[in-house]
């Protein structure tokens, strides 16, 4: 969007008048307020005794009157308190002075680095790509992480997916990507953090070069929900903005579960009903509005990864399998191979990559499912081995999963601080296929011997 089309939206979504209206109520973490005719996402003031303000978002409508939940805490808000509307559309202002800068939910720095001066204002509540404008995803994006650009290769404007349960290392392996991927601009959204992490994040896994060629949006886990949500478009506009100046933008959002729990707790502020395990309806339209605003353009491309917690580490859960019909496919992390200190604990038979056929050659799909194959066959096989019951020299293809199990592992693992180039995965895939090819005929003479 060009700059004074952005005005001009700005201005036909603007409110020509102030509208004044009253807390009449709070139920739960609802504010019911009359005379106060807004728009559903309309920014409103309200105004407490001694001279307090809080924020608040307009989030339904019920009857006469309108439905509104505080971006802040709710102490000292009485019935009769004034409400006053400030924004009917909520916008941020963005430029190339974003980069290197940590943002809250409004688009603020919070890093202690000075003011912005930001030339160009965006709506935060956009829409995906049309899909026949969309440009097909067939150019691979390294991410740095070798089982992932070896076996379950990425595209530009892909979104991907990271599932696991809890303390298994999906923000450990996001902030790998966001380190090494080799894009433009990276945009992470941390939301319902921590705020132990976010400096473990920003110190130890962005580091000071990745920073500077980032954008962080921080809303804390102690932060209201609106914020968490708001938290999450802003990241997506911000990402958009860039894309749309040419650059191929690398997405990251932890996690699309805290922000469907921040929605579950709008919704039903709201009167929705909860319809699936709890969650409200708006809930599971939010994902695709948030999903879908990834992807590539005729100007640039904007690539997602999504971390998902899966509660109970059941991979069926609402949630999850929401995400699974929405995204272009998924890395399952395992909590067994993060048990063995394993990193990045991905498991390469439960992960897919929808796009892995479009842009990795040939060569390199064959040597991905060769891989995967053996893999599969060792995991039949493990209990037997591990009880020293597997008799050797009846099967050829268990005898080659066994004897290549450990170089398999090997090539699956690799540290945090290591970086791997697509063409350095690449090469270490097809040395590592050469040599069981090697395995295989050296077995294959024994057994004739």
């Amino acid at each position: 969007m060009s700059y004074l089309a952005a005005q001009l939206d700005a201005v036909r979504c603007s409110m020509p008048l102030g509208v004044i209206g009253q807390v009449q109520g709070i139920s739960g973490l609802a504010i019911e307020a009359s005379g106060l005719p807004l728009a559903i996402g309309s920014m409103c003031r309200i105004r407490s005794y001694g001279g307090k303000t809080s924020l608040a978002e307009v989030i339904g409508l019920a009857g006469d009157r309108t439905l509104l939940m505080s971006m802040s805490d709710l102490s000292g808000v009485c019935r009769g308190d004034a409400i006053e509307n400030i924004a009917s559309a909520p916008r941020i202002w963005c430029s190339e002075q974003l980069l290197g800068r940590v943002l809250d939910a409004f688009g603020s720095p919070i890093d202690g680095q000075g003011p912005l001066r930001l030339c160009g204002s965006r709506r935060i509540d956009g829409r995906g790509v049309e899909p026949l404008a969309r440009v097909p995803i067939d150019t691979p994006i390294s991410t740095g992480i070798r089982a992932i650009d070896g076996l379950h290769t990425c595209g530009m404007g892909q979104r991907m997916g990271i599932f696991s349960g809890p303390g298994v290392g999906k923000s450990m392996l996001l902030a790998a990507i966001a380190r090494h991927a080799v894009t433009d601009v990276s945009v992470v959204v941390l939301v319902g953090e921590r705020g132990r992490e976010v400096q473990e994040f920003l110190r130890h896994g962005l580091g000071e070069d990745g920073l500077a060629r980032s954008v962080v949006i921080v809303a804390g886990a102690e932060e209201q929900p609106p914020l968490l949500v708001r938290a999450a478009r802003v990241g997506a506009t911000i990402a958009e903005y860039f894309r749309d100046t040419g650059k191929n933008v690398l997405f990251l959002l932890d996690s699309i579960t805290r922000l469907c729990h921040a929605q579950r707790q709008i919704g039903l502020a709201a009167r929705e009903p909860p319809a699936t395990k709890g969650f409200p309806p708006s809930v599971f339209a939010m994902l695709p509005e948030i999903l879908e605003r990834a992807g590539r353009n005729a100007r640039g491309s904007i690539t997602g990864f999504y971390t998902v917690l899966v509660e109970g580490d059941d991979f069926n859960e609402p949630i999850p399998d929401a995400v699974k019909g929405i995204i272009d496919g998924h890395l399952w992390l395992s909590r067994s191979l993060a048990n063995r200190g394993h990193y990045p604990a991905l498991d390469i038979l439960q992960s897919i990559s929808r796009v892995r056929s479009d842009v990795c050659p040939p060569g390199q799909l064959g040597a991905a499912r060769r891989l995967t194959a053996l893999t599969a066959v060792y995991q039949d096989i493990e209990d037997l081995v591990n009880i020293n019951a597997y008799v050797p020299g009846q099967n050829l293809e268990n005898d080659l999963a066994i004897r290549c199990h450990g170089r398999i592992t090997a090539f699956l693992r690799q540290d945090i601080a290591d970086s791997r180039t697509m063409e350095q995965s690449r090469k270490e895939l097809f040395d590592l296929v050469a040599w069981i090819d090697e395995q295989e005929r050296q077995i294959g003479r024994k057994v004739k011997g």
